[in-house]
Order: C-alpha cells, then structure tokens, then sequence
C-alpha cells in the first residue's frame, strides 16, 4: 500500500458537482492499493495512521494522534500512486492492483479505521473533486512495503 496522509482542519468530496463526504479537522488520506497487498499491510497502516503523532499538543509540538484530538479521517481510493512514470510521458498504471482486488481491500482498509476514528469515503472508481485546507502543512508518504 501506499498512503499519501495529510493533516486537515477540514476536507470533502464532491461527485457530480455534489457533495458526497466531508470531515473536519483530521485527516485526508490518499490510498494505494499494490497487487501484493494483503492484511499484513492493512495492520501495518491503520496501526500507523492511528497512531502518527502529528498534531499539536498545548506546547505545539507534534505529539497527539487523529486519535488523540478526536479527529475524523476521509480516505480516498487513488490507484495513480502506482503510476511507473519511467518511460515516455504517460504514466502506467500497471503496478496496481486490479480493481476487485483493490476494492475489496480498500473497504477493509476502511473498515478498520473505522473502529478507532470516525471515517468518510469517496466512491470508489469515481472521478472526484476533492476540496481540503492543509493544516501546516503536513504532508507523509507511507509505503507499507517500506518497514
């Protein structure tokens, strides 16, 4: 998996020029999903994402957690983290996984996160504008298969 995680005071959705999902302050994740993916790296990155100390405490320091403050997370499907961009100037999409696989293991993604912090979703597969205002910013990358 790879996960683009950015601290948020506030994101959302639209499809069709509707607003399908919103949070406030929290999280934004962009996820990846990679062919070799499976419940090792869906541990791995809850664990993590729940646990990331990178929001302030009353010393503004990072040391509270989405936990901690009692932040909200809108996670979002986002296959072209696997783009392979070696060659020529259209990116492959071929490092991905395939899109059941994908979908299946985005919802469980989902799911977890969902029994430690309240959680949004975009539509998978759709084509979404996403709207947020980066606190910080903050900004991390996270590749499960980079431990």
């Amino acid at each position: 998996m790879k996960l683009v995680i950015q601290r948020v005071r506030s994101a959302s959705i639209s499809i069709d020029s509707s607003q399908t999902a919103a949070v406030g302050q929290g999280l934004l994740l962009l996820v990846g999903i990679g062919p070799d993916d499976n419940q090792t790296d869906l541990d791995y990155a809850v664990r993590k994402i729940v646990q990331m100390r990178i929001f302030a405490d009353d010393k503004d320091k990072m040391n509270l957690s989405v936990q901690d403050i009692k932040g909200e997370i809108l996670s979002v499907s986002q296959f072209t983290l696997f783009a392979n961009t070696k060659k020529g100037n259209r990116p492959a999409f071929t490092e991905a996984a395939p899109p059941q696989l994908a979908e299946q293991l985005y919802k469980t993604f989902n799911q977890m996160l969902q029994q430690h912090v309240p959680v949004q979703t975009g539509r998978f597969g759709a084509d979404m504008q996403i709207t947020l205002t980066n606190d910080g910013p903050v900004t991390i990358i996270l590749d499960t298969k980079n431990r």
